[in-house]
């Protein structure tokens, strides 16, 4: 027996023995209610939703239940002729309002007339536009679509779906349409056009669909006379599942309500109309004692290791502090990098994005690890050479100190804006989900410690616990993989098989779409992002400048290479692993959480006591390897780049005294961020962080390219392409002209054209050269 089979076996024992004490618990439930009854003069015809609040609609009144839902407001005028968006549409339709609900009053905006009058028709809603599916008098099927943000929009005609049909759903949910009809699923998306997918085993009551959270759609299905069911549909792996099965058969008229659906029971005469509904409601997945002994364990591990340095180091400069003492061995500092490069982003965000798309983006690390061969044999012992702290000193030497602090001070906002909010909240939305501990404690937990080892042990603290975080890290992802593959059937067959049927291992696009993460841009992007512009990332920099010599620091960018590749398919792998687990298990799902939080609630939900423990470590350990070097990186921009630079011989103590309190005012920021950031709703992180980081920290990257491949460039002409570079790079962000993904690359290319160009309106630099450039002769 192999190896890899003794190590499976043992962990599906494990699982199997203990596997139960985390699939007792509810990942989601339904709970039913039943509202106020209305008091109504005429027949109720219909309920719908609109701002989130439920109206009951009659021929010519409307009902608005109060914002606590206890009480139905008094009866308000109803437009005649206009049917009304957020339920189902009545017979037939030719000119649609929006309902808008301010306090208790509501006002009715109405629509440009429909190009033809439908029946059987359908609207859903996606961030871009309102669409309308229907039969038109030919009973032929027909789609269109009414742009928003458009100061006179006007319909437009889409392809209809195939082989026609009677709609009786249609719902905006993940970019996508989802149009459910008698025995019939089918999927509709601007790049992709229509795509079928498996139909309910229950026919859907017209209407009655709605999105809930990021991925998944609620209906009301049944046969007539018989109790009602709940179901929710996926809309990545494309499954269904009962959510509830005991619902009245006499439900009719289903709206959205809450995170669930109401509707109307009864014969809909005048008088007293009975309203109930059902809201799905996340069960609570708490770790146990095994667990928290095991997070508790890794933490003061952590604590003692920064201690640890701190005891033993004598820290009389700030090169102990920032590059320990540039005593760390090759191997050590490579090791670090990845941990490095591989926050919470790469353990719940691109596990997330595999999960709902494919292996895509895994296309940036192969081509990645062709531009660090060169950064190892060029660039990085060119830079070791000059004995720097912060990566910044070399645009002063090689151009002027305001090019250096302007380019500093962009950094420092790209690490605190861009990377270190992204990356505390996203565990904290794991521990949120696991624990239910507030995701606001959970920032502020994992910030303070991670804050507290780093200023105590500085580089060597960061160094030597990235290399324990790294191990707790990919041992818990490789166990997740295993337990999915004992757990399914047909094993890891099975998951390949239907990874492959559904192109989730898909990897390469050679399509020249710029709206879209192909080949082509991810070589674009490493050319700029790595070969062109590698120093300007001063977490990784600082590894390899803490290295003892020139030679030394390109092995470490080799041993970063090295690793790479085979943990990047490890984390994409997680995803795919999921895709397949849940599409098996669709039940096992929680509608309400988003597509980030996927992976979390597997742990949760699904692994066995301790596990859980394990991999929320791993969690916290992708997190703290990169937040500490972040928070290190910071307070050596603001120790050596600002602080040393300004005040007038600077002495060594307070110098290291101002960078472990910068360590702190950084750990501090980035915390604050965080919060900041938790309060909205995103649809992915990973995109948020690659945008962030491409609109701010594109810009003086160029700089570097600038300085060490050209002998004409000089400082005025950098500075000029910064500036354009930001400025044109939010530009095309703002006017959406290609995919977030091309940011950054555009950024440094603009800067780099620019500020050559505009270096020839100045004269030459005068300075030496030498070890400045690429150039041996220099």
């Amino acid at each position: 027996m192999s190896l890899v089979a003794r190590l499976l076996t043992v962990l599906a024992l494990l699982s199997t023995v203990t596997a139960g004490w985390a699939a007792a618990d509810q990942v989601a439930t339904v709970r039913t209610q039943t509202l106020p009854t209305l008091q109504a003069d005429e027949p109720v015809q219909d309920l719908v939703t609109a701002d989130g609040r439920l109206l009951a609609v009659g021929s010519s009144k409307t009902w608005l239940l109060s914002a606590d839902g206890s009480s139905w407001g008094a009866p308000q005028p109803r437009p005649a002729g206009l049917a009304l968006l957020g339920g189902p549409l009545p017979e037939p339709v030719e000119t649609l309002a929006r309902l808008q609900v301010a306090g208790d009053n509501v006002s009715y905006q109405a629509l440009p007339p429909l190009p033809l009058r439908l029946h059987k028709a359908q609207a859903a809603t996606l961030p871009d536009a309102l669409y309308v599916a229907g039969l038109d008098p030919q009973e032929q099927p027909r789609l269109y679509k009414l742009p928003s943000g458009e100061a006179r929009p006007a319909w437009q005609v889409l392809q209809a779906w195939p082989e026609g049909g009677e709609p009786l759903a249609l719902v905006g949910q993940t970019r996508a349409l989802f149009l459910t009809l008698a025995g019939r699923q089918l999927r509709w998306a601007a790049d992709q056009g229509w795509s079928s997918l498996p139909a309910p085993d229950a026919p859907v009551m017209p209407g009655s669909g709605r999105p809930v959270g990021q991925a998944h759609v609620l209906y009301l299905a049944g046969q007539p006379g018989q109790p009602r069911q709940m179901l929710s549909f996926h809309t990545i792996t494309g499954s269904w599942a009962v959510m509830r099965s005991d619902l009245p058969s006499d439900a009719r008229q289903p709206a959205a309500w809450k995170n669930g659906l109401a509707w109307l029971q009864g014969a809909g005469e005048r008088g007293a109309q009975s309203v109930a509904g059902a809201e799905v409601e996340a069960g609570k997945l708490m770790l146990r004692w095994l667990d928290w002994l095991v997070i508790v364990v890794y933490l003061i591990a952590m604590l003692g290791m920064g201690l640890y340095f701190y005891l033993r180091e004598k820290r009389n400069s700030t090169s102990d502090f920032f590059v320990g003492g540039r005593s760390i061995p090759f191997w050590a500092a490579g090791v670090s990098l990845y941990a490095a490069n591989t926050s919470s982003i790469s353990y719940i965000a691109i596990p997330a994005k595999a999960f709902e798309t494919n292996w895509q983006y895994l296309t940036n690390n192969l081509i990645a690890v062709l531009g660090l061969m060169f950064v190892a044999v060029w660039i990085v012992p060119l830079l070791r050479r000059l004995d720097l702290m912060s990566v910044f000193s070399y645009l002063e030497t090689r151009f002027h100190p305001a090019i250096r602090m302007l380019s500093s001070a962009l950094c420092i906002l790209v690490q605190l804006g861009s990377r270190m909010s992204v990356i505390l909240f996203l565990p904290s939305l794991a521990i949120a989900t696991i624990t239910g501990i507030d995701m606001v404690w959970s920032i502020l937990l994992m910030g303070g410690f991670t804050i507290a080892y780093t200023a105590l042990g500085g580089m060597k603290a960061v160094v030597w616990t990235d290399i324990v975080q790294l191990v707790v890290k990919m041992g818990g992802a490789v166990f997740a993989i295993g337990f999915v593959i004992w757990h399914l059937d047909g094993g890891l067959s099975q998951m390949m098989h239907e990874a492959a049927a559904a192109q989730k291992t898909k990897m390469f696009d050679f399509s020249f779409d710029l709206t879209k993460a192909t080949v082509w841009g991810f070589i674009f992007l490493v050319l700029f992002d790595v070969v062109l512009t590698f120093p300007k990332d001063q977490v990784l920099m600082q590894r390899t400048l803490s290295t003892k010599n020139d030679r030394d620091a390109g092995r470490s960018i080799w041993a970063f290479a090295a690793i790479m590749i085979p943990g990047g398919f490890v984390f994409y792998a997680i995803g795919t692993a999921l895709y397949v687990y849940y599409k098996a298990n669709p039940e096992r799902m929680n509608p309400l959480l988003s597509i980030d939080a996927t992976f979390p609630m597997f742990i949760a939900a699904e692994l066995p006591m301790g596990v859980t423990g394990l991999i929320i470590a791993g969690i916290f350990a992708a997190a703290m390897a990169t937040l500490s070097s972040i928070i290190n990186s910071v307070a050596t921009l603001a120790s050596v780049d600002f602080y040393e630079k300004l005040v007038k011989n600077p002495d060594p103590k307070k110098s290291v005294l101002f960078a472990e309190l910068m360590t702190v005012a950084a750990g501090l920021i980035g915390v604050g961020f965080a919060l900041l950031l938790s309060r909205y709703d995103i649809h992915s992180l990973f995109d948020v962080s690659i945008e962030l980081a491409g609109l701010l920290g594109g810009g003086f990257a160029g700089a570097y390219t600038l300085g060490m491949f050209t002998r004409r460039a000089n400082a005025p002409g950098v500075a000029i392409g910064v500036g354009s570079a930001i400025l044109l790079t939010t530009l095309a962000w703002w006017m959406k002209l290609v995919h977030p993904y091309f940011y950054l690359a555009i950024s440094i290319l603009l800067c780099i054209v620019i500020g050559y160009l505009a270096s020839l309106l100045f004269p030459p630099p005068r300075q030496s050269l030498k070890g400045l450039t690429i150039y041996r002769d220099d």
